[in-house]
């Protein structure tokens, strides 16, 4: 029985009968399922079935028996507020779809990737079940990533030619510089050297795989993402060589062709005219924006814009090759305001965690939101250039650090100050050379209770002062 099959039936077995007891189990397996897709990896022995199906259900069973989780977002309530907003704006946006038959199979897949986010954000309850959907975000897209590799080693370019489970070379491109940024961080917060090693060679297989699809979109996002990384990386010499290492290999993988292919971008013909494929992407995003102020507010209805394409000299179903232009011709702009929000604000309201000063339950949250920054800034700028309504990848890595560290408010100041008198803080990490930095954060934490309650102190004494003042005044009046 070849491999693909027996993890395929294995993994499904597993996940039916573990969603029922665990919602956060039988979310494991469907996001691993949502990346692999095991009938198209092992299309040769893996028939079409409902696998996915069979574990959302069993998930969303376990999910509605265990009280359907914990719903105090906190930090994260403006995030699931734009996701929810999106997922009904594209429903009401549905009802007056020029094809509603095609309007209403997106507003459904939909579905399958919001009840399972759900699921993930109401479940998790602590940093371990971060990094396991982590490592199985990591790990999947990473063997994605092996295949193609090896595929194009063995003589044929598979995800140029025919991309993978459904999407084209410009959407695996998407898929993986979203993985990447997720990778190259999960690396550098690994403690045990072959922990560390995995990521980092998961990284390059999915940055090899950009270069393989000669995705022009997909190997900027690959430099910007690359910026972003820089940005966000500890101030270390390691963390600055593992880096440049990193800079090297992607620019010694990317061949003659890749780089000529990539420039051609920017060029112009003697004639002053650009590459026709740039072009025409131009083109494509003017008639979306024309196409957005003709229905601003609902738009042609979800995965409609090629029904008007013809009106700007397209063939009928032709994409818009932006997934935020199209989403703005198909929803309006509330819809594409709502899908953007979603990803910006998750950044902005992650951003504050990557600094080193910032006092955060587990040492790990900090790496935890670097890596997600990295990725869904990949995610927003590759999608720019390419049109692609059925990724789930980005919605899953939105979920990562969002629970814990926004439902998990810090301990009273007192309380802190108590705990640290009577020696019950612990440290966040082993003692050692790595404990120093779990020790920081727990010194940063206790030093900002006590500058708490002193500020306390300082604004008690001041208005004990003023109100005597007030009783002296109001005597000699008297």
């Amino acid at each position: 029985m070849e491999k693909g099959l027996i993890f395929t039936y294995a993994m499904t077995a597993l996940g039916a009968i573990g969603g029922l007891l665990s919602p956060f189990f039988g979310l494991l397996v469907y996001v691993c399922f949502a990346i692999i897709r095991p009938d198209h990896m092992w299309a040769w022995s893996v028939e079409r079935g409902n696998y996915s199906r069979i574990i959302a259900v069993a998930m969303l069973a376990g999910w509605a028996a265990h009280g359907f989780g914990r719903w105090r977002f906190g930090r994260a309530g403006p995030v699931v507020g734009c996701m929810l907003g999106y997922w009904f704006w594209t429903m009401l946006s549905a009802v007056q779809a020029i094809d509603a038959g095609k309007a209403w199979e997106l507003v459904e897949f939909f579905a399958k990737v919001f009840l399972p986010f759900l699921v993930g954000i109401t479940t998790l309850r602590t940093v371990g079940q971060l990094k396991q959907l982590a490592w199985v975000i990591l790990l999947s897209q990473g063997y994605v990533a092996l295949e193609m590799n090896l595929s194009y080693l063995g003589g044929y370019n598979r995800v140029y030619h025919d991309g993978f489970g459904g999407m084209d070379n410009n959407c695996v491109a998407i898929a993986m510089v979203t993985g990447i940024g997720l990778a190259f961080f999960l690396g550098l917060a690994a403690r045990e050297w072959w922990k560390k090693g995995l990521a980092l060679l998961a990284a390059a297989l999915m940055g090899h795989t950009i270069l393989l699809t000669f995705s022009r979109g997909g190997i900027l996002a690959l430099a910007l993402t690359g910026l972003m990384a820089f940005l966000l990386i500890p101030k270390t010499p390691r963390h600055y060589l593992i880096f440049a290492a990193a800079v090297v290999a992607g620019i010694v993988l990317s061949g003659k062709e890749v780089r000529e292919r990539f420039f051609s971008t920017f060029q112009e013909s003697d004639s002053g005219k650009r590459e026709a494929s740039a072009q025409s992407r131009l083109d494509l995003w003017s008639g979306a924006v024309d196409a957005t102020l003709k229905r601003p507010l609902l738009g042609a209805g979800p995965d409609n814009w090629g029904e008007v394409a013809p009106e700007y000299g397209w063939k009928k179903g032709k994409e818009a090759h932006s997934l935020w232009a199209q989403n703005a011709a198909e929803l309006g702009f509330p819809g594409v305001l709502l899908l953007l929000g979603f990803f910006v604000l998750a950044m902005m309201r992650l951003w504050p965690l990557t600094r080193e000063g910032s006092p955060v339950s587990d040492p790990w949250l900090r790496d935890a939101a670097r890596m997600v920054i990295a990725s869904l800034f990949g995610f927003v700028i590759a999608a720019q250039f390419v049109t692609i309504k059925y990724l789930e990848v980005p919605f899953y890595v939105a979920a990562l650090p969002d629970r814990p560290q926004s439902g998990r408010r810090l301990p009273h100041p007192a309380r802190v100050d108590h705990e640290h008198r009577q020696g019950t803080v612990a440290p966040s990490a082993p003692l050692g050379r790595r404990s120093c930095r779990g020790e920081t954060d727990a010194h940063r934490t206790l030093g900002l209770a006590r500058r708490q309650l002193r500020g306390r102190a300082r604004r008690g004494h001041r208005h004990h002062r003023s109100q005597r003042r007030r009783q002296i005044h109001a005597a000699q009046g008297a």
